[in-house]
């Protein structure tokens, strides 16, 4: 028996690029379009908010006390994707930092067995194959070039289907690795790096479309060296960007999206850690990592990831920057889906995996099958 059309009235409607007015239209649970009218003798249910694809996040270390480093299974990453349903993000790309080999072989087959799964999104190396000076919180001890071993792990995913980000620093790799990588199929940001602006439009021009949490860990814009920041504010390649208030001033979150050539490049991340809808601690490396007045703290003194969601991203870029609700609302669906490769739009778009938002912009409810 064929599934009935049914049809919804929000508020407004996201639709992936603008808010509009309208009806949408509902079969076997999925949206199947937008009318501006019901059709003769069609009734809708009525919704109170904005209607919005559920956001994707393209940079999550943990969440629900899971923590992908210290636990790499698919169940941890099922953990982490659950935690942030919850404040409406439908999508994870779960993100292994630098670690021993041992710890990115098991990631791997974590992310090989969690494939097909709708939350989780492929898996994101983040290190080893940094730059020591900017490293973050990243442990010093496995930091070191790119090498045939994490090659052979991205290949192997990609052979299977597995979508694949990669964090790079330009000096820890050789020339033609980005090539290679890029032929391969994986998405390769530039970051953790205290590269020249020269070192990084090099890595862009080999096939590096992305850059890792724009302005942290990363060589900043002087006057007469533009470094990795300069370089990745003045290209057209992708950028994620934490928006707390914490890893980014709002005055230079709104300078880096005036100042970008090309619109829809930048992206919101989270690079969230366990303590999103968990405890306020965690161990890391065999640290405690402690959550102080919203801010990740490691032993050294250091950030050690964010406490933060694409929810609280989203308002934040509208309320505190003015930025427009639209640009905002792309910021955390329409362009991390066009990172890595995914469909963007709410056409298609499962009702489970849509978001109903306030007037405030804050997340109401996730999923409304």
């Amino acid at each position: 028996m064929t599934s009935q059309t049914t049809y919804l009235h929000p508020d407004q409607i996201f639709d992936g690029d603008a808010l509009r007015k309208g009806y949408v239209a509902v079969k076997s649970g999925s949206i199947t379009g937008i009318l501006d009218t019901l059709p003769t003798g069609a009734t809708a249910q009525t919704l109170q908010g904005t209607l919005s694809p559920g956001f994707l996040d393209l940079q999550v270390n943990g969440g629900g006390d899971a923590l992908l480093n210290n636990t790499p299974t698919m169940q941890a990453m099922q953990t982490m994707a659950a935690a942030h349903r919850r404040f409406g993000t439908v999508g994870i790309v779960p993100t292994v930092i630098t670690d021993a080999p041992e710890v990115l072989d098991r990631a791997a087959e974590a992310a090989l067995h969690a494939q097909g799964l709708p939350d989780i999104l492929g898996l994101h190396i983040e290190g080893p194959h940094l730059c020591l000076a900017r490293r973050g919180t990243h442990a010093a001890q496995f930091i070191r070039p790119l090498d045939a071993r994490t090659l052979s792990v991205v290949h192997r995913l990609r052979e299977a289907g597995v979508a694949v980000m990669i964090t790079l620093a330009p000096e820890a790799v050789s020339a033609g690795q980005i090539a290679n990588l890029v032929a391969m199929g994986a998405v390769v940001s530039l970051g953790h790096s205290d590269a020249t602006a020269q070192q990084t439009r090099a890595c862009l021009a080999e096939g590096a479309s992305c850059f890792t949490h724009l302005f942290n860990a990363m060589s900043p814009m002087l006057a007469r060296a533009a470094g990795v920041t300069g370089a990745a504010i003045n290209s057209t390649a992708y950028a994620g960007l934490i928006c707390d208030g914490v890893h980014v001033a709002d005055e230079m979150v709104a300078l880096a999206l005036r100042a970008r050539p090309q619109a829809d490049t930048t992206f919101l991340v989270s690079d969230a850690m366990a303590t999103v809808g968990g405890a306020d601690h965690f161990t890391l490396y065999g640290q405690e990592i402690r959550l102080v007045d919203g801010r990740l703290i490691n032993a050294e003194g250091a950030l050690a990831g964010a406490h933060t969601t694409m929810a609280q991203g989203v308002v934040r870029l509208i309320t505190h920057l003015g930025l427009d609700p639209a640009t905002a609302l792309r910021m955390a669906t329409t362009i991390p889906a066009r990172v890595m490769g995914r469909p963007t739009g709410v056409i298609g778009q499962s009702l489970t995996d849509c978001v109903l938002l306030g007037p405030d912009w804050a997340v109401m409810q996730t999923g409304l099958a």
